[in-house]
This record gives C-alpha cells, structure tokens and sequence, in this order.
C-alpha cells in the first residue's frame, strides 16, 4: 500500500489554520491505521495537548469509546462512498474534563489500496450541549413542583413496562391525591396552594428509598409514583409511607373531615407483566391504579387500596387504613 505523508502546507493555508478557532485536523486513515499528520494550534485551547503531542496520539487515545464508535461508523460511510454526517462527539480534555464536539470530515485524496488522506473539522460546542441537555431534562420537570411531569412519568411507565416484561419482575403503581384538595384552595388561597403540592412533592421524594423508583406530579393534586420490581405488598407499604410522610408535614386543613391536616388517599396497583393477557397493559395498571384511589376515597379519604393484576389476568381489590402495616420496602 502506498503511504500518504504529510506535505508542507502552503503558507496562507497555514495562517488560515493558525487564526482559527476551530480545530482543523489532517489524518491518514487505512483499513488498519490511523495517524494524525497536523492539527491546528487551535488543539491546544481545546482539548489541552499540543498538536505534536496530538499527532503522536490514537483517536483511542482523544476520545470516549462511544464517540470512537460513531467515528468509526462515519469512516466506513465514506469508505463505501457516501457523505459524512456532522455528528457530535464527546473527547477528554488533557485535565480529565469531558468536553463535546461538532465533527465533520471530508476526503482530501484516495488511493487505489483505500488509504484516505482526512480533512478533520473539530468545533467546541460544550456549552451548547449543556445547555441543550439542561433544556431537555427541563422538558421533563413540573415547573410547580420540581418533580417529574406526567410526559417525563409516561415515558418512564412505558420503558419499565418493557423491562417487567423481559424480567418476569412485578411492576407496582400507586396514584396519590390530596384529599379535599378544592376545600384548601378555597379556604387558604392558591398561592398556599401551591406551597402545600411543593412540600408534598419533597416529602413524596424523601420516601423512596431506590435510584429506580419514580414520583412525578400526574395532574393537579395528583402524584403517581412508579416501583419497577416491587411487589403489591411492597407497593402498599410504600403508599403507606408516602401518605404518612404527608401527613407528618401538619399542614393544616380545616376542611379535611374534622382531620385538621393535609391528607392524601392513595391507589396502588401491581402486574406481573404477561403479553397475551386481556387486560390492555400498561393502560391497565393505570387504570387499576385509579379505580384503587376511588375506592379509597369511597372508604372515607386516608385510605390505601390496592388492586392486584395477576399476569395481568384477573383482579383482586383491598383497602388499608393508613398506619396498619409495617413499613417495609422490597
């Protein structure tokens, strides 16, 4: 195979490079190698290494195995003749810190035996894609409450579903709601209110005691609190917690039934997740969830009910006063 070397680069080209912000990098790419011939002095700001430190380096050596990865795939796009995407890949800087890159590569010369001579086109677009993520995980957030929102807890449903499904583990669901909450925001005004639903959310929180487990505000006074792995048991200890937890906040409320306090009534619902049953899952375990929650407010309010689909088959109902069962978590 002919060897493609370095070649001095015209002057006004060199300045051109020596000016720019972005990285421009030139590269000799083979089936089995891959080796730097320049890079700009623009590297040095950006990614901390000199480029002669740079040119003795690897892509193995600049960047995270799964931007390697993407690398890899946009060299064999052009090897088969087609266009290079601009992808944005993630490098670490000589200090440890990641930092991310817009990257776009164009051929400059092609031997017979598939040697390619790169241009590499490197921009720092770090902030951008902090910025980027901090709007997506926005996105996901209720603005009142700080917790997830009832989008961020769909998708969180529908992606733990599939697991349950894959693992044969139960899936457990529990739909909280303020009881009389109407009363309160007639009584104390909206803006308590809404002071009552952040103070809940963070008590909410504090209960849950696993990475995996997920509370998010499903609606007005209503939170739904998603438990990959736990049994309706556990499901129900954990409802119980969560109103305990709520109602350990005193937050008066005249209105609550001669309770004094805020309170909330809770519905929990468990599948073992079996494809083929009648019930429409994860719809289903929503549903159940909720027929639960109304059951427990048929009971007189500061009540947990569950509802239990057996592989996603039939169904058994019960109800708890708040306090009665131990609390413990699987």
């Amino acid at each position: 195979m002919r060897a493609i070397a370095a070649e001095p680069l015209p002057v006004d080209f060199r300045m051109l490079l020596e000016g720019c912000l972005d990285m421009v990098w030139l590269a000799c790419v083979s089936e089995h190698s891959h080796r730097f011939l320049y890079c700009s002095p623009s590297s040095s700001a950006v990614l901390g290494y000199s480029p002669e430190q740079i040119i003795a380096m690897t892509p193995n050596d600049i960047f995270t195995p799964e931007s390697q990865q993407v690398i890899a795939e946009d060299v064999q796009k052009i090897r088969a003749g087609q266009p290079a995407s601009m992808v944005i890949v993630e490098a670490v800087h000589s200090d440890g810190r990641h930092i991310w890159l817009e990257n776009k590569i164009r051929v400059l010369e092609r031997d017979p035996d598939q040697a390619m001579r790169l241009v590499i086109y490197l921009r720092d677009v770090t902030d951008r894609k902090l910025l980027q993520d901090q709007l997506a995980q926005m996105a996901y957030l209720d603005g009142l409450t700080g917790i997830q929102n009832r989008r961020a807890f769909d998708l969180a449903l529908e992606k733990e579903w599939r697991r349950a499904a894959r693992s044969g583990q139960p899936l457990s669901l529990i739909l909280l709601d303020v009881d009389h909450f109407k009363k309160f925001n007639d009584t104390y005004g909206h803006l308590t209110g809404d002071d009552c639903l952040r103070a809940i959310a963070a008590a909410a929180q504090l209960c849950l005691r696993r990475p995996d487990d997920v509370v998010a505000r499903y609606g007005g006074e209503e939170l739904a609190v998603l438990l990959p792995g736990t049994s309706a048991d556990g499901a129900e200890e954990v409802a119980q917690r969560l109103c305990a937890g709520v109602m350990d906040l005193g937050i008066p409320h005249s209105g609550n039934d001669g309770r004094g306090i805020v309170t909330m009534s809770g519905g929990v619902s468990t599948a073992v997740v079996s494809f083929g049953g009648r019930i429409r899952m994860p719809q289903g375990l929503l549903k159940a969830a909720d027929a639960a929650l109304y059951r427990a407010k048929g009971l007189g309010r500061n009540q947990v009910a569950s509802s239990v689909l057996l592989k996603a088959l039939g169904e058994r109902m019960r109800g708890t006063p708040i306090g009665t069962r131990p609390a413990k978590h699987d």
